[in-house]
């Protein structure tokens, strides 16, 4: 019996492609883009507006289908699901971050964060303790029954990035999460969120128009023109990035 063998990324594309057809042409959001992410490895995807990162973006987070190439989560991909099982998938294996942390405003913290267990039907006792050690690790220990609206922007990304891994996904996408809050804030949200990554063993994404963001993160991956045109892998390369976003 051959034994199964178990992928080297948790996230790995190849040559996806993403186009559209406007009169008589063709554009390409996002053109023959293959990349690829480790559990325990936090990732930037940096780029001019319109170079096609939101779009990559949407894709990993199986929001979007792609026109061709493939995206495989733990080994299964993405684009050649149903929306039915791509649904699934959102719901089991990725979690979100967005610059809207999309709260829901009648819930408390804590309950924003089970909001994620009610969903996949695993809310139980281990589920509702995890929810409230995971809201304490971020500082939030004495806001677990605040409503959004008397939290702090900080303080709410921080529920935001405490729902996006409490059901433990494989992947966790954050799309422009620190663009509403001020440097320090952004600084203290984007940190927590690396150190979570790291000790969770998750891959992560985040999307950001800040390079001073990329301090945090393993490698950063640069695109234009809906293609990765740039690799920053190193910690001298990634920190010669973040200075020029400084300056």
């Amino acid at each position: 019996m051959n034994a199964i063998t178990q992928p080297t990324y948790a996230l790995e594309t190849r040559a996806v492609v993403k186009k559209y057809q406007a009169d008589a042409n063709v554009i390409f959001a996002v053109n023959e883009v293959s990349l690829n992410v480790a559990a325990g490895e936090f990732v930037a995807l940096v780029g001019p507006s319109g170079s096609g990162k939101t779009t990559m973006l949407s894709m990993l987070a199986a929001l979007l289908k792609p026109s061709s190439g493939q995206i495989l989560l733990d080994g299964e991909d993405l684009a050649g699901m149903s929306d039915a099982e791509r649904v699934v998938m959102r719901r089991e294996k990725i979690g979100f971050t967005f610059q809207a942390n999309n709260l829901v405003p009648y819930l408390s913290a804590v309950e924003n964060v089970e909001l994620m267990l009610r969903l996949n039907r695993r809310l139980d006792k281990a589920g509702k303790l995890r929810a409230r050690e995971l809201l304490s690790r971020l500082g939030l220990g004495e806001r677990l029954n605040n409503l959004p609206g008397q939290m702090s922007g900080g303080q709410q990304q921080r529920v935001a990035i405490a729902r996006a891994l409490i059901h433990n996904p494989s992947l966790v996408l954050a799309d422009e999460p620190t663009a509403s809050l001020d440097t320090e804030r952004a600084y203290q949200v984007v940190e927590t969120f690396a150190g979570l990554i790291h000790e969770q063993q998750r891959a992560g994404i985040m999307v950001t128009h800040d390079l001073r963001m990329c301090e945090y993160v393993d490698r950063v991956l640069q695109m234009r023109d809906g293609k990765l045109v740039q690799i920053y892998s190193t910690r001298d390369e990634i920190m010669k990035l973040v200075k020029g976003g400084r300056d």
